[in-house]
C-alpha cells in the first residue's frame, strides 16, 4: 500500500461551496450578496450616526459602535470568497490565505460573543443600578471591556493556527465548505490531529458556556429588578431598552450553537444543511443587527428620521 504520509506540502485548498447544491450556487449568491450589502450598508450607517450625533456619545451606543464594527469585519472575512465561488467558479486559496480567514472568522465570532456579553452587562448597570451608571461605565472603562472582548478572541485562536501549522498535510486538499474552518482543515491533515481537536473543542465550548452563563445571569438579575417595579409602563420601558439586545443574542447564538453541536455530534445531518446555517451565523447576524437596532433605539430611529425628513423639506424649498 503507497505511503500517503509523504510528498510535497500543500499549497493551496480547494472550497467545494456547498456540496451537493453546486448547481445552485449562482442561486444561493442572491442572498449572500443580499446580506452582505445589507451589513455594510447598515453598519456603516450605525457608525455614521453615532459618531456625528453628540446626544448618542453614550457607553450603550460605543459598544453598539464597536458590535457594528466587529460585524463588519465578521461579514468581510467570508463573504468575498463565498460570492467569488459561486459567481466566478474561483474555488483555489492558498495555505497562508486560508490559514488567515480562519483566524479572522473565528476571532471575529468570538469577539461578537464577547461584545454581547459586555452590552448585556451595560444592560444589567442602566436597569439595576441606574444611579451608578455613569461611574461604573466609564470611558475609560468601555474602551477597556471592547479591548479585553477582542484580545480574549485573538489569543484564544491563535493556537489553532499554531497547532494546524505543525501538521502534516498529504494529497486530500478538498474542503466541504463556502470558507476556511477549523475543524474542516484540521479533518483534512494525515498526522495526529487529536490536539487539534482537543483544543478546538475546548475553546468552543469554553465561549459558548461561559457568555451565554454571564448572558443569562445578567438578564435573571434585569429581570428581578423589572418585576419589583411598580407600574407596567415602567415595567415595558426597562424591557423595551433590551429588546434590539436580546434580538441580537438570539440572531447569533441559535445557528452558531446548531451549527456547533452539528459539527460535533450531529452525525446525521445533511453536510449541506450544517454548511448552509454555518454560514448564516457568519452572514445574517451583521445584517441583522442595524436593522433591528436602528428600529428599536428610539434616538437612533428618530435621527434617521430627521434626516430624511429635513433632507426632504431643504429639497421641496429649493
Amino acid at each position: 500500500m503507497a505511503d500517503n504520509t509523504t510528498g510535497p506540502p500543500l499549497s493551496s485548498f480547494f472550497l467545494v461551496g456547498i456540496p451537493g447544491l453546486e448547481e445552485f450556487h449562482h442561486w444561493l449568491s442572491i442572498p449572500v450578496f443580499l446580506l452582505y450589502s445589507l451589513s455594510l450598508m447598515g453598519n456603516c450607517l450605525i457608525i455614521l450616526i453615532i459618531r456625528l450625533e453628540s446626544s448618542l456619545h453614550q457607553p450603550m451606543y460605543f459598544f453598539l459602535c464597536m458590535l457594528a464594527l466587529n460585524d463588519l469585519a465578521l461579514s468581510s472575512s467570508p463573504a468575498p470568497k463565498m460570492l467569488s465561488i459561486f459567481w466566478l467558479d474561483d474555488h483555489d486559496t492558498g495555505f497562508d490565505t486560508c490559514l488567515v480567514q480562519m483566524y479572522f472568522i473565528h476571532t471575529f465570532s468570538i469577539t461578537e460573543s464577547g461584545l454581547l456579553v459586555v452590552m448585556a452587562f451595560d444592560r444589567y448597570v442602566a436597569i439595576c443600578q441606574p444611579l451608578h451608571y455613569t461611574t461604573i461605565l466609564t470611558n475609560k472603562m468601555v474602551g477597556l471591556m471592547g479591548l479585553v472582548a477582542s484580545l480574549r478572541a485573538a489569543i484564544m485562536v491563535f493556537p489553532c493556527i499554531v497547532l494546524i501549522k505543525r501538521l502534516t498535510f498529504c494529497t486530500k486538499n478538498i474542503i466541504h465548505h463556502t470558507y476556511c474552518e477549523h475543524m474542516a482543515m484540521v479533518k483534512l491533515a494525515c498526522s495526529n490531529v487529536i490536539i487539534n481537536r482537543i483544543y478546538g473543542i475546548c475553546v468552543a465550548l469554553s465561549v459558548a458556556v461561559l457568555d451565554t452563563g454571564l448572558i443569562t445571569m445578567s438578564y435573571v438579575r434585569i429581570l428581578q429588578a423589572v418585576f419589583r417595579l411598580s407600574s407596567n409602563k415602567a415595567q415595558s420601558k426597562a424591557l423595551g431598552t433590551c429588546a434590539a439586545h436580546l434580538c441580537a443574542i438570539l440572531t447569533f447564538y441559535v445557528p452558531s450553537l446548531f451549527s456547533l453541536l452539528t459539527h460535533r455530534i450531529g452525525t446525521k445531518v445533511s453536510p449541506s444543511i450544517h454548511i448552509i446555517f454555518a454560514s448564516i451565523y457568519l452572514l445574517v447576524p451583521p445584517a441583522v443587527n442595524p436593522l433591528v437596532y436602528g428600529a428599536k433605539t428610539k434616538l437612533i430611529r428618530d435621527w434617521v428620521i430627521f434626516t430624511l425628513f429635513s433632507n426632504k423639506e431643504t429639497v421641496s424649498k429649493q
